[in-house]
C-alpha cells in the first residue's frame, strides 16, 4: 500500500500578497504522519494554527480564505494544489501575514521548490477515499456543477464558460497527477479589466499587476477611464481601442485560463482532508462551489469513514481454499475463510460466503438464521492468522492463538446469502511472535462487525 509523504526539508518563498499588497514570506515544513495540512500565522501572538480543511473556509471571493479562532489566511489554493498534486500528505505551512504571496499567479514556484528539497516516504499508510458511486453538486443560480465519478486514480475535467469573445468556452483535462508540473502548474490566475475597479473598491487585488495574472481586456471603455484604471494599478497607459490580453508575459497555453481553473479545483479539493480516487468533472467551477463540494465530500467521508475493500468475484484469489488449508489447521465445520483476494505487508482481505447450509444455523436460530457473533470474530481471526503466518518461514509449522480481544462491535446481522469481506491490518510490527490487529467485516459497503485482537504465533510440536 502507498505510504504517506512529507517534505525532506523546509523551503520558503517571498513576494507580495495579491489582495493586501504586503510583502510576505511563506515557509513549507516537513510534518509527522497523519498531520495533514496546517497553516501557522507566525506574525500573530501565540502563532495560532489553522487546519487547512474545507470546514474552516470562511470566504471564497477571488480566492480561498481559511480562518479559525480569529486567525485568517487567504490565497492558499495554489500552494495547496502543489502539495496535493505532488502527493504530499503532511505539511506545516508558516506565513508571516494574512495571505500567501501571489508570486506569478501560478503554482510553478511551489512545485519547483518541492522538487528541489525532495519528498520523503513516511510510515503511515496513505488513506485514500475511494469514490464508488456518482456524487453530484449543482448551483442552479450560476449553472456551476461538480460531479465526481469512480476512477482508479484522481483525474479532472474542467469546463469554463464566460460572456466573453476572448474566452467564451475552454476546457482542460488532467489524467495523471504526475503531469501536473508540466501541464498545469504554470497556469496563472486571470481577471477581466471590467472586474478590476469593483475588486479594488472591495479592498481586493491591491497587489495585482501585469506580472502576476492574465489580464483580459475585452470590453472597450473610454480612453479616459482606461487611463484612470491604469493609474490606480500603477501601469503605463495603453490604447483603449486595442482589445485582448494585456499582461506582460504571453499565454503559456491557449487554454491557460481553463488550466488555472483546474489548478484551483485541485487546491480546493486538497481541503477535503483525504486524497481521493475518482474523476472530477467541473463545469464553470469557482472557489464557492469548490468549497461547497469539498464540504459535501467531508460529510460523505464521515458517513463512510471505513470503506469496504473492492471485491471482484471474477478475479483469481491470492489464496484459494486449498492453500488456506495448508496454512491453517481448521477444518469443517470450523474453517471460516474461503479465499484471500488481497494482501500487503501489513494488511489482508479475505472472503467468506455464508450459505444456508452452515451447521450453526440449525440452532442459531431455526426460525431466524443469524451467524453467531463469536464465529464472525473467529473468522476474522483466521484471516488475521493467514496474514501473520505469511510473515514466517515454513508457515505450515506454526499456529496462531488468541491472547486478547478488545473493542468488539456488532453493527448488523449476518444471514444466509451474505458475502463477508474481511479487512484485517496490523496495528504494530510483529514482535516475539505477538501481533496486534484491527479487523472489519463488511457485507457490501456496510460494516457488520469490528474488533481489535492480539494473537501469538506458536510453533507446532
Amino acid at each position: 500500500m502507498l505510504k504517506q509523504k512529507t517534505l525532506k526539508e523546509s523551503f520558503s518563498l517571498s513576494g507580495k500578497g495579491l489582495h493586501t499588497g504586503l510583502n510576505l514570506t511563506v515557509t513549507f515544513n516537513p510534518a509527522p504522519d497523519n498531520h495533514g495540512y496546517k497553516i501557522q500565522r507566525t506574525d500573530l501572538e501565540g502563532q495560532p494554527l489553522i487546519e487547512a480543511v474545507a470546514d474552516n473556509v470562511v470566504e471564497t471571493t477571488r480566492g480561498t480564505v481559511l480562518a479559525k479562532n480569529g486567525a485568517k489566511v487567504s490565497t492558499v489554493e495554489h500552494g495547496m494544489a502543489a502539495l496535493y498534486a505532488l502527493g504530499i500528505d503532511n505539511c506545516l505551512i508558516q506565513v508571516d501575514g494574512p495571505e500567501f504571496p501571489i508570486l506569478d499567479g501560478s503554482a510553478q514556484y511551489y512545485v519547483r521548490e518541492i522538487e528541489r528539497v525532495g519528498i520523503v516516504e513516511q510510515s503511515a499508510v496513505k488513506d485514500f477515499y475511494v469514490i464508488k458511486s456518482k456524487i453530484e453538486f449543482r448551483d442552479e443560480q450560476t449553472g456551476s456543477s461538480i460531479i465526481v465519478l469512480p476512477d482508479e486514480s484522481f483525474s479532472l475535467n474542467v469546463l469554463v464558460s464566460y460572456d466573453s469573445t476572448i474566452i467564451p468556452n475552454q476546457f482542460a483535462t488532467l489524467e495523471d497527477m504526475g503531469k501536473f508540473k508540466d501541464e498545469i502548474a504554470a497556469s496563472r490566475t486571470f481577471v477581466f479589466v471590467r472586474e478590476i475597479e469593483p475588486l479594488l473598491q472591495a479592498g481586493l487585488i491591491k497587489g495585482g499587476d501585469l506580472d502576476n495574472a492574465i489580464v483580459i481586456y475585452e470590453r472597450q471603455m473610454s480612453q479616459e477611464n482606461y487611463d484612470k484604471l491604469a493609474d490606480v494599478m500603477g501601469v503605463p497607459h495603453m490604447d483603449a481601442t486595442q482589445l485582448g490580453y494585456i499582461m506582460h508575459k504571453p499565454l503559456v497555453w491557449p487554454n491557460e485560463c481553463a488550466r488555472h481553473k483546474l489548478l484551483d479545483v485541485i487546491g480546493d479539493m486538497a481541503l477535503i482532508g483525504r486524497p481521493i480516487k475518482g474523476r472530477i468533472i467541473a463545469t464553470r467551477p469557482g472557489h464557492t462551489i469548490n468549497n461547497q463540494f469539498a464540504r459535501r465530500m467531508r460529510k460523505e467521508i464521515r458517513l463512510h469513514e471505513i470503506q469496504a475493500p473492492a471485491y471482484d468475484c471474477n478475479r483469481a484469489p491470492l489464496m484459494d481454499v486449498n492453500r488456506i488449508r495448508e496454512l491453517l489447521p481448521h477444518r469443517y465445520p470450523f474453517q471460516l475463510v474461503d479465499k484471500v483476494i488481497e494482501m500487503g505487508a501489513n494488511y489482508i482481505v479475505g472472503i467468506k460466503n455464508v450459505t444456508a447450509n452452515e451447521p450453526f444455523f440449525q440452532g442459531h436460530f431455526p426460525q431466524e438464521p443469524v451467524m453467531p457473533g463469536v464465529l464472525q470474530i473467529e473468522a476474522m481471526a483466521q484471516v488475521g492468522g493467514l496474514l501473520v503466518l505469511n510473515s514466517v518461514d515454513e508457515p505450515e509449522r506454526y499456529s496462531t492463538y488468541f491472547l486478547k480481544i478488545d473493542g468488539v462491535r456488532f453493527r448488523h446481522k449476518v444471514v444466509p446469502g451474505d458475502t463477508l469481506i474481511f479487512r484485517v491490518e496490523l496495528l504494530a510490527p510483529i514482535r516475539r511472535g505477538i501481533s496486534s490487529m484491527k479487523g472489519y467485516i463488511f457485507v457490501g459497503e456496510t460494516v457488520v462487525c469490528e474488533a481489535e485482537f492480539t494473537a501469538q504465533i506458536v510453533k507446532n510440536k
